[in-house]
C-alpha cells in the first residue's frame, strides 16, 4: 500500500554570499515595482500587477539560476525573494509613481534594477565556480531576463531589442565587467557597489542625453528622428 511522505524535501544548499543576496533582493524589489507599473499602463487589475511584478522581479534570477544548475532557483527556495517581489508590486499598486516626483524615482529605480541584477548575476556565477566569461554573460541575462518575460507577457517588443535612447544591455555589460575585474582582484564587496554605480550612472546619463547604440540604415530610409531626451522606463 502506497504511503505519503510528508517530511520536508532535501534541497541542495544554495551558494550565495550575503552581499550578493542583499543586492539581488534590491533588484527584485525595484524590478517588481517597474514590472507592476506596466500593468498600470495597461489598465490591469491587482492580479495583473502581481503577475507582472513577480515575473519582472524574479524572472531574470530564475533564468540565471536554471542555467547555472547550482540547485533550485533562489526565488523558489528562499521566501525573501517572493516577499520582496510582492511588496514591490503592492507599492506600485498603492502609490502613484508616474506623476510629479515619482517620475524621477522611476528613473532611478530603473537604473538601480539594472545595476543590481547585473552585479548579482556576475557575482553569483563566480561564487558557484564558473568561468569569468560566463559571469559576464550571466550578469546581462540576469539584468534583462525579467524585463524580457514581462514584455512578452504584455505583448510588446522587449526593451532589450528596442532602438530607443538609453543604454540597457550595454550598461549591464559595463557593470558586469567592472564587478568581474574587482572580484578577480580580491574585492568582492567593492565589486558589487562599484558595479551598481557604473550601471546606474551610465543608464541615467544615457537617458538624459539620448544616447543609444547605432542603428543600421539602408537605402530608402528617411532621415532619423531626433532622440528625445525624456525618460522612458523600460
Amino acid at each position: 500500500m502506497a504511503s505519503f511522505d510528508l517530511t520536508a524535501p532535501e534541497v541542495q544548499e544554495q551558494v550565495i554570499s550575503l552581499g550578493t543576496l542583499i543586492v539581488d533582493l534590491v533588484g527584485v524589489f525595484a524590478g517588481a515595482v517597474l514590472g507592476a507599473l506596466e500593468a498600470e499602463r495597461r489598465k490591469m487589475d491587482l492580479m495583473g500587477f502581481l503577475v507582472l511584478g513577480l515575473v519582472s522581479g524574479v524572472g531574470g534570477g530564475i533564468i540565471r539560476d536554471t542555467l547555472l544548475q547550482a540547485g533550485p532557483p533562489l526565488a523558489l527556495v528562499r521566501p525573501s525573494y517572493l516577499v520582496a517581489a510582492l511588496v514591490g508590486a503592492f507599492v506600485a499598486f498603492l502609490l502613484d509613481l508616474r506623476k510629479g516626483p515619482g517620475v524621477r524615482v522611476l528613473a532611478t529605480l530603473d537604473a538601480l534594477t539594472l545595476g543590481s541584477f547585473a552585479v548579482a548575476g556576475t557575482q553569483r556565477t563566480l561564487e558557484v565556480g564558473l568561468h569569468p566569461g560566463t559571469a559576464l554573460l550571466m550578469g546581462v541575462i540576469t539584468a534583462a531576463g525579467g524585463g524580457v518575460v514581462r514584455d512578452v507577457l504584455s505583448r510588446q517588443t522587449p526593451a532589450l531589442m528596442r532602438a530607443v535612447p538609453g543604454y540597457y544591455a550595454t550598461a549591464a555589460l559595463a557593470a558586469s565587467a567592472v564587478c568581474l575585474a574587482l572580484s578577480q582582484a580580491g574585492h568582492p564587496r567593492m565589486a558589487l557597489v562599484v558595479g551598481m554605480l557604473v550601471a546606474t550612472t551610465l543608464r541615467l546619463v544615457s537617458l538624459r542625453f539620448g544616447w543609444r547604440l547605432p542603428v543600421k540604415r539602408t537605402r530608402g530610409d528617411g532621415p532619423r528622428e531626433p532622440a528625445h531626451h525624456g525618460h522612458k522606463t523600460e
